[in-house]
Order: C-alpha cells, then sequence, then structure tokens
C-alpha cells in the first residue's frame, strides 16, 4: 500500500438536497476566504421551488473542457482528477463552458477566469458542510473508470426534467 489516498468523487442525492447552500457557502470561503456565492465552485439552483439542484464538475472521462481549452490553462490533478485552473494562462474565452456537457464551468465574476471545482486538493469543503448537516446530499466516494458521471454532467434544467418526472410523474414535466 503506498499510503497514497484514493481519488475521489463526488456522488450527488438530489433527493436529500434542502437548498440550504452550505456548501456555496463554504466553498466561497474556502477558494475566495469570505462568502462570496457567485464565486463558488458549486452552485444550487432551483428550477422549481422546491427543487434544489446542487450543481458543480463531474470530472468527466476524458476531460472535454481540457481539451478545448486552446490556451492550455486546464490540466487534470495527478492526485485528484480534478481539473486545475491556470489563472495566468486563462483568458475566460469560455470554450471549456461549450465544451461540458452539463455547461458547469462560469468565469469569475471579478478575475475573469474559469471556474471549476478543485475538490479542495482531494477534501471538499462542500461535502464537509453537507455531511455535518446530516444532509448528506454530496458525499465522497472512490472514484472508478465509468461514464456513470456523465449522468451528472447536464445542465440544471435537464437534471430538473428528469427528476420532476420522477418524483412526479411524465405529466409534471411540462412544469420544468
Amino acid at each position: 500500500m503506498s499510503g497514497e489516498k484514493p481519488k475521489v468523487w463526488i456522488f450527488r442525492d438530489y433527493e436529500r438536497c434542502s437548498g440550504c447552500r452550505r456548501c456555496e457557502i463554504a466553498c466561497s470561503i474556502r477558494h475566495e476566504g469570505r462568502i462570496w456565492p457567485e464565486a463558488s465552485r458549486v452552485r444550487v439552483f432551483m428550477p422549481i421551488p422546491g427543487l434544489e439542484i446542487p450543481h458543480l464538475c463531474t470530472q468527466c472521462p476524458g476531460y472535454p473542457c481540457v481539451e478545448a481549452c486552446p490556451f492550455d490553462a486546464l490540466l487534470v490533478d495527478k492526485n485528484t482528477g480534478a481539473v486545475i485552473v491556470d489563472r495566468d494562462k486563462c483568458t475566460g474565452c469560455g470554450k471549456c463552458i461549450d465544451a461540458c456537457p452539463g455547461q458547469i464551468p462560469f468565469i469569475h465574476p471579478r478575475d475573469g477566469y474559469a471556474v471549476i471545482c478543485d475538490l479542495c486538493g482531494g477534501e471538499p469543503e462542500c461535502v464537509k458542510v453537507c455531511v455535518e448537516a446530516g444532509y448528506n446530499a454530496l458525499i465522497t466516494t472512490p472514484r472508478s473508470p465509468s461514464e456513470t458521471y456523465k449522468v451528472y454532467a447536464r445542465t440544471p434544467q435537464d437534471i430538473a426534467k428528469d427528476l420532476v418526472s420522477k418524483l412526479y410523474g411524465e405529466e409534471w414535466e411540462g412544469w420544468v
């Protein structure tokens, strides 16, 4: 055993999300040094009242965002598997956003570079606060080479349609 931590992935249980946004607060404090949800790497969307969707990078196999960057500003951390943004190289062109199946990256509201979840070096703050609060909507799980991650790499609207259909029946899909 090498003593290395296994690469992790953040599993989302949308039905358990309360919409408290503790994940956004913890992330923004970790990365920005203050409460600033607009700059949080995890964002909670409410496409319809009562349905909260935590939205963050899924570290897709093949990393389409990394491949799309014309400035080599994105790289994959060998230890965590997370996408890391080199702020000095990133121009904020948005090619990573266009390449992402869930359009998850966004441009930092003040500094103009792409913002993507970096897994907090392997111990995500968003997961810590969600578990501490007892919601367990976000939990870490060992990463495996699987295409199932792409199930989560969708826009909040697409996820909402599936959840509404699952929770309330197909006749309610038009409400989203």
